[in-house]
């Protein structure tokens, strides 16, 4: 018999060595390694540093704006003290007139007064959101009309606004309104009635009343047209120069004169100021002005500020020789002994209260700001 080989014994296998051995690290060494200078430092402390840093600029930030908008302290103490002061000093005026003066003064009353409160009146229907700006626009229209009508027959005019006003409350205090409801309501119904009852009434009875009225119409057409057209053309003349990169080319214009948010003002409100000469003002809020908003935010400026520094500045360009507005509107109906240089002499201490105000609506911004944060809040 054969004898069966012995099975051979299980042995573990060895890992072969490697061809090449591992390089052996270098020693640690306690020396650190030359670093790029401003690299070196502990991150966490970079971190907290510029950490820092941001808090300190969010309240820089914050400090200067905190101010802004805010009724400034004691306003109302001051502001009724000087509204009674000046009341007081108009009384003492108005005590030393004499006959011709105060004949005078009727006269202005009677002509003047009726058109400011009705300017009063559309502003005020639009500041606390009863009117949209057309709706507004509407009121003025309809209130003209009144005014119209009662110069001419005021008798009539009186009884219908009464009984419009008494229909007004009824039917609000029907309805369950407020007060102001009801005072606006009383307001409405007077002024409809009163103007469309008598109005219609004497129009057919009247030729005189029916050629006023048609060319207040068409005056009217004829203004709304243009400022449409007007309108139109500042769309179109924004949008060409935009495409062709006009408004980027003023603002890197304007960036590149690094200009300090007083600059940027000032220098906005000059070119403003010399364009209210030859221009009007509904060309230089449409067009012009789309030119400088784009900026206010890099110059960290308010636009409200802005908007009502510029309708101030206005004003003032409209009463500055050599194309002063308001004094060739003035000479237009004064008589003929006043001259165009008299008239210059008298609103020049108007122009420059004008301009005061200017400045002191950027040195206190809050005598701007306070009213818009008053009723609507930011």
């Amino acid at each position: 018999m054969e004898a069966k080989p012995a099975p051979l014994a299980a042995t573990p296998s060895a890992p072969a060595p490697s061809a090449t051995p591992k390089a052996a690290a270098p020693p640690a060494t306690t020396d650190e390694q030359p670093q790029e200078v401003g690299m070196a430092g502990d991150p966490t402390a970079d971190a907290e540093t510029k950490r820092e840093g941001g808090q300190e600029v969010t309240s820089f930030a914050q400090e200067a704006t905190s101010g802004a908008g805010r009724i400034p302290a004691h306003f109302y103490q001051w502001f009724w003290g000087s509204a009674i002061v000046c009341g007081l000093l108009l009384l003492y005026y108005f005590w030393r007139m004499d006959g011709e003066q105060l004949e005078i003064l009727k006269e202005l009353i009677v002509s003047v007064v009726p058109l400011g409160v009705l300017t009063v009146i559309v502003l005020v229907v639009i500041l606390f959101g009863i009117c949209t700006a057309t709706e507004s626009a509407a009121i003025g229209a309809l209130g003209a009309l009144y005014l119209a009508v009662m110069a001419k027959y005021p008798k009539a005019v009186w009884w219908w606004s009464l009984l419009g006003v008494v229909v007004g409350v009824a039917l609000g205090w029907y309805e369950g309104e407020d007060v102001a409801s009801l005072i606006v309501a009383a307001s409405i119904g007077g002024t409809f009635t009163g103007t469309v009852i008598p109005g219609l009434w004497y129009l057919r009875t009247s030729p005189e009343l029916r050629a006023n009225l048609k060319q207040a119409t068409f005056l009217t057409a004829k203004t709304t047209a243009m400022v449409c057209w007007l309108f139109v053309g500042s769309a179109l003349f924004s949008a060409v120069f935009a495409l062709h990169g006009g408004q980027s080319l003023i603002e890197r214009w304007v960036l590149s004169m690094n200009l300090s948010p007083v600059g940027f003002q000032f220098t906005a409100q000059l070119i403003i100021f010399l364009l209210g000469w030859p221009l009007e003002w509904t060309e230089i809020i449409v067009i012009f002005c789309p030119i400088f908003i784009p900026l206010l935010s890099h110059f960290n400026v308010d636009p409200i500020l802005f908007g009502t520094m510029v309708a101030v500045n206005l004003q003032a360009a409209f009463l500055s020789p050599p194309v002063a507005m308001s004094a060739f509107y003035l000479k237009g109906v004064s008589p003929k002994h006043v001259t165009l240089n008299q008239i210059f002499a008298g609103m020049m201490p108007y122009m420059i209260i004008v301009c005061i105000c200017l400045v002191f609506m950027y040195i206190w911004p809050g005598m701007t700001l306070w009213l818009p944060e008053f009723l609507y809040g930011k």
